[in-house]
């Protein structure tokens, strides 16, 4: 017989289309609230929670030290999984009905400028061989596409339209969109797919992008990839791939493109997910607006 444990599980994989890693997390945060509960609340169940009993663990986490951010995302977990038992009528009422999220300074991630990224290309990538083409594809494809690197990693060979110039990118909750290419990222492509072909061995010929031993690359091969090469260029303190996919909005927008546009882009669900990357839009809008109207000369 199943827990209602797992068969929240298999909700968030089934009908909400939640990826594996998104569903361990929620998993987990679950349990070890389930472990808060058996250390601190006798033999209380999930089921028999009421809201002052999350409090305690709202504070007992906030004395511990962690963020308001990580506080918020184990709460996201705990409300997704109550929410859950009331649809299948296994509570009458959630006790997360009037919790309200911690407060959380926000971020505000600094993109590369537009030089920086034309250094980049300028000053490295001058060899022709196979890792070195597939470095420049995979900087190429976060700056012109604006993809994020889960979906990099997933991208398939057969997604390229050559014809059409276009990519299919297969974004959370497995909703596909449809990303134009830059002639220069066409040819890019081309140039991989070259290389790519003479690599003694392929584990899977369906990815795109792939180690020098054709296996498939990691999420830190990524990461550690932008931050060398952009480590080398810029002096911002984050460098990595979800910055490369902020600085693709920021320019977009900073150089006329609408807000919805860049949000079909991105694979927002929603706009208001699009609107933190126009705090930059705005200081460049700024600027034109001080260097070019009349009464400020």
């Amino acid at each position: 017989m199943r827990t209602n444990f797992q068969a929240h599980q298999e909700y968030l994989r089934k009908e909400k289309n939640y990826s594996s890693h998104t569903v361990k997390a929620y998993g987990e945060d679950i349990l070890s609230f389930q472990d808060f509960l058996n250390l601190n609340h006798g033999s209380i169940s999930l089921e028999e929670v009421t809201y002052p009993i999350i409090r305690t663990w709202i504070v007992a986490l906030s004395d511990s030290q962690m963020a308001a951010v990580s506080i918020n995302r184990k709460m996201a977990s705990l409300k997704s999984f109550y929410k859950f038992l009331l649809k299948t009528k296994q509570i009458t009422f959630n006790p997360f009905l009037k919790h309200k999220s911690l407060k959380t300074a926000k971020k505000v991630q600094i993109p590369f400028s537009e030089t920086e990224v034309n250094q980049l290309f300028e000053v490295y990538f001058l060899d022709d061989d196979f890792e070195s083409v597939r470095n420049r594809l995979v900087i190429e494809l976060f700056y012109a596409t604006g993809i994020r690197r889960a979906e990099l990693i997933n991208l398939q060979v057969h997604a390229v339209d050559f014809y059409s110039k276009s990519i299919k990118v297969l974004g959370k909750r497995n909703k596909e969109r449809i990303v134009p290419l830059l002639e220069t990222t066409i040819q890019l492509l081309q140039s991989y797919l070259s290389h790519r072909q003479q690599l003694e061995k392929i584990e899977n010929s369906e990815l795109l992008i792939l180690s020098k031993k054709g296996n498939k690359v990691s999420e830190t091969f990524v990461y550690r990839l932008i931050n060398d090469y952009f480590s080398g260029i810029s002096e911002k303190v984050k460098k990595s791939p979800h910055v490369l996919r902020h600085t693709f909005a920021t320019h977009l927008l900073n150089n006329g493109a609408d807000l919805n546009s860049v949000k079909e882009l991105l694979g927002h669900a929603s706009l208001s997910s699009t609107q933190i990357y126009t705090h930059s839009s705005l200081s460049e809008l700024k600027k034109v607006y001080q260097d070019t109207h009349p009464r400020n000369k």
